[in-house]
């Protein structure tokens, strides 16, 4: 396959990016794992319920005769220069590109704890997603705990569901919180969702200690404030943040800077012919991801005079952006929530002891195998990163679990 633009990702920046390149008559196809687009902030489900721009955005994309989309479809490894060999759950084949938009968006920093990997334990965003997905918890007793707006929002979706959401634990300050929401006012929606998520177990300068329980979770202990509570619960959604995705544009070759993909104005990346969008450049929300994508789409197909025009609005949500991130900085206190037997790596079953003296990832991997599991250090690598400092592993082909059959595509398209 040849195509004139290819995006990686089909959330609210990979979407703006088609629509906007759409007019200029390029060939262009969307690339998601998912089986429906949206990404993970518009997710779609049993008990999912879209906002409209979600469904506009939607409709708009169906109705584009120069947009193919490939959902169910992911990125298994570089095949070449412009060459990405991809797969679905029927093939694997190679697509040519001429440009390239990366938004792959941003995954939830998950950080261990004693009991963190008993059954019912999840992430923030995880526990949304399963209860979108139709995961039934209606009567159940939840603790959300973490940093971040995506605290409340899992804790309204569990609420809609039926669940009764005993405490939010937010480990930013009540004085940072304070100055957050009086800057607000600048982001008028922003304000209004902020008062509509509001709850009254919302607790700042609390975080979570343990989890407890003998073959499930059965309740959780919680600094809180300065005092230590225990509240017993059937679900602990705990999530610190959110941390983009770079491995396909580590893979590539682009240029990372604070953990992100560096872009400039027009949304390219060190790499010519590439570009990147969406919370895979910084966490910022659905509204930076739109413009960014819109931004991205316009420059790819040399429209600059339009995406020039969306700069003001960039800059207006890359403030929103910054506010987030001072406000929700974590403290370095969450360092010393894991003990010595507590399990960074889940995959390869590694306790925090056997990482404590290694000096980076080589050694922890030839100690220990940490990062070698099915997870590939995603979770564990952002983890010791914050943990120890380490930088996270360089992404090795495949990118993602992928069939022989499929591999056996990079020989075939060298011949």
């Amino acid at each position: 396959m040849t195509l004139d633009l290819l995006i990686i990702g089909a959330g609210p920046a990979g979407m703006a990016a088609a629509l906007a390149a759409a007019p200029s008559g390029a060939r262009i196809a969307v690339l998601d794992d998912n089986p429906a687009p949206g990404g993970q902030i518009w997710r779609d489900g049993p008990q999912a319920h879209l906002p409209e721009i979600a469904r506009k955005q939607r409709r708009s994309l169906a109705e584009q005769d120069n947009i193919q989309v490939f959902y169910g479809t992911r990125v298994v490894a570089v095949a070449g220069h412009k060459r990405l060999l991809v797969e679905d759950a029927e093939r694997g084949w190679v697509i040519e590109y001429d440009k390239l938009i990366l938004c792959t968006g941003a995954r939830e920093l998950l950080l261990p704890f004693p009991g963190w990997t008993l059954p019912g334990v999840t992430g923030a965003g995880g526990l949304q997603a399963l209860i979108k997905g139709g995961l039934p918890v209606a009567g159940e007793r939840v603790v959300v705990a973490g940093s971040g707006p995506l605290l409340l929002a899992s804790a309204a979706t569990a609420r809609s569901a039926g669940a009764s959401v005993l405490r939010i634990a937010e480990q930013a300050t009540l004085a940072t919180l304070a100055g957050f929401t009086a800057r607000l006012p600048r982001w008028p929606g922003k304000a209004l969702q902020a008062i509509g998520l509001f709850d009254h177990g919302y607790r700042p300068s609390s975080h979570v200690l343990a989890a407890l329980g003998r073959d499930r979770l059965e309740g959780v202990r919680l600094q809180q404030g300065d005092e230590v509570v225990e509240i017993p619960c059937d679900r602990l959604a705990c999530g610190f943040g959110l941390i983009p995705n770079t491995q396909l544009g580590q893979a590539l070759g682009c240029r990372i800077e604070q953990q992100a993909i560096a872009v400039d104005d027009w949304q390219a990346c060190s790499l010519t012919d590439h570009f990147a969008a969406g919370e895979c450049t910084g966490f910022g929300g659905s509204e930076l991801a739109l413009v960014e994508g819109a931004i991205a789409g316009h420059a790819a197909t040399g429209r600059l005079d339009l995406a020039r025009q969306l700069w003001p609005r960039r800059r207006r949500w890359q403030a929103f952006a910054k506010l987030l991130a001072q406000s929700f900085e974590l403290n370095p206190r969450l360092r010393q929530l894991a003990t010595p037997d507590t399990l960074v790596c889940r995959c390869e079953d590694v306790p925090y002891a056997a990482l404590d003296t290694s000096t980076g990832w080589t050694d922890a991997k030839l100690h220990s195998r940490c990062g070698m599991g099915a997870c590939q250090g995603r979770v564990c690598g952002a983890a010791s990163q914050f943990l120890f400092g380490w930088e996270p592993p360089a992404p090795r082909p495949p990118l993602s679990p992928a069939r022989i059959e499929t591999l056996l595509c990079l020989e075939r398209s060298e011949d």
